[in-house]
């Protein structure tokens, strides 16, 4: 059941941001500023629950990557990914190796 449930929700999740995506490439000015002023809001919220779970503990060890047997010196992955994608890529963009393949992007709604 777990099995499904993941695959449920990962299902979901790759399809929003594929229709955020859409919507960024495709929409007219109004609606892009409609889509914007909804949706930055809840993207950094995720990133900063995320990144939060992700602190580095008291001996620089990130709680989430680390095991009992091979603990993850800071920052871990999920930190550099952010400072990549956030604050990095938007002076030199370009690709990570850690990112998903590159897959269609689906048919988006209409924007209301």
């Amino acid at each position: 059941m777990d099995e499904i449930l993941g695959q449920v929700l990962r299902k979901a999740v790759w399809e929003r941001l594929d229709l955020l995506s859409e919507l960024a490439h495709r929409a007219d000015a109004p609606s892009l500023l409609s889509v914007a002023r909804s949706e930055i809001p809840r993207l950094t919220e995720g990133w900063r629950t995320l990144l939060a779970a992700h602190e580095p503990d008291s001996r620089d060890h990130c709680p989430e990557c680390s095991t009992r047997w091979r603990p993850q010196k800071a920052p871990c992955s999920v930190w550099r990914s952010a400072y990549e994608h956030l604050v990095a890529g938007g002076l030199a963009p370009r690709p990570g190796r850690h990112q998903r393949p590159a897959h269609p992007v689906r048919a988006a709604a209409p924007v209301p």
